[in-house]
């Protein structure tokens, strides 16, 4: 609850007389931040360094979800296609099990969004450790990689990197344009300069972007911009992976959706445009672990309104799916997506290409 309720203070949603004592003092500590981070990323340039291998970081300056897993996850689709060797390299962010550096595959030891990925790139490693140096040295040795893809990198300073990649929400880019605590930046927006690609995400449920592109340019004249959006693919019964629902199963249904993602806007609006209804709306905080009640007080929201469907994402699937389902009175649907490239597409297949001649 108190982190929520500071979310809702960075977010600029709470309101009242308390929130107007706490966040001149969250402006405090945000300059102080701001500090920090300006010292460890000069120290870090000096000293970065590479791993012996191709490096491609994809990451933002945000808290919150851009739809980065999703870039990893196209990412290394097409350069397996073109015979490079990929691993993807994650910290493994709020693992219920950490003790492990090397963990064997499943949600309790590497988290929710590096199993999820490893569920669905079976043939590419996704190595977990906090330090990306010793993950990409593992990677080089025992898979014999050629090129790593960082989750979630912009912000890895001491390692020297091919391609840097920064998602960009579109429908909020830079919050309240304030640092952490007070805002949600991770970084400064005028850091976007070092970027070699920023991917503009959510295209689709922005209403313009022109003068964000705009602001963009201005920052970094020589990145290329791409637009980009979550495509779905269909859905699936969460006991049935295999087989694949139309997208327009859910069109003019009632449903319930729940999940622990970092943008569930973002999720409601791809629902909402496949012309499904959203009677209830259960909302976690990111990486939330799930438990058995949860499941069974949203059976039990649900079934007084009458829904008997369940849409969840593969984020939390992932977490769902070993749980007792037997006393779920819910029909409960994954939705899988994709990444969709609606602008510069060429552009950026040829960039990700260009890393391996220059």
């Amino acid at each position: 609850m108190c982190e929520k309720y500071l979310y809702d203070l960075a977010t600029d949603k709470a309101k009242g007389g308390i929130a107007a004592i706490i966040k001149p003092v969250l402006f405090v500590f945000s300059l102080l931040y701001g500090l920090i981070v300006f010292s460890i990323r000069f120290i870090s340039s000096i000293f970065g360094r590479k791993p012996g291998c191709k490096v491609i970081s994809v990451g933002n300056i945000t808290l919150g979800g851009t739809g980065k897993t999703v870039i990893v996850e196209f990412i290394c689709r097409y350069l397996r296609e073109k015979g490079s060797k990929v691993a993807v390299l994650t910290r493994g962010y709020a693992r219920p099990q950490t003790g492990d550096r090397r963990p064997q595959p499943g949600y309790e030891t590497m988290g929710d969004e590096p199993y999820m990925l490893k569920s669905k790139l079976a043939d590419v490693p996704v190595v977990v450790n906090p330090d990306r140096f010793k993950a990409a040295y593992a990677a080089v040795k025992e898979f014999q990689v050629d090129t790593v893809v960082l989750d979630d990198g912009f912000q890895q300073w001491r390692m020297k990197k091919d391609l840097e990649i920064a998602a960009i929400d579109a429908v909020n880019p830079f919050g309240n344009k304030r640092l952490i605590p007070r805002g949600i930046l991770r970084e400064p927006a005028s850091s976007l300069s070092r970027a070699d690609v920023l991917i503009l995400t959510n295209t689709d449920l922005a209403q313009d972007t022109a003068a964000l592109k705009q602001r963009l340019s201005r920052i970094n004249p020589s990145a290329l911009i791409v637009g980009s959006s979550h495509q779905p693919e269909g859905l699936y019964r969460i006991n049935q992976p295999d087989v694949l629902l139309p997208v327009d199963s859910l069109q003019a249904k009632t449903v319930a959706i729940a999940c622990a993602i970092g943008n569930p806007g973002s999720f409601q609006g791809l629902l909402e445009k496949m012309r499904a209804r959203v009677g209830s709306a259960f909302i976690f905080p990111d990486h939330y672990r799930y438990t058995q009640d949860d499941l069974e007080r949203i059976a039990g929201q649900a079934g007084k309104k009458g829904i008997n469907t369940l849409v969840i994402t593969e984020k939390d699937a992932v977490k769902i799916a070993g749980m007792d389902l037997r006393k779920i009175a819910l029909d409960i649907l994954v939705l899988k997506i994709k990444l969709r490239i609606n602008e510069n597409e060429q552009g950026f297949l040829d960039r990700l290409l260009r890393v391996y001649t220059s």
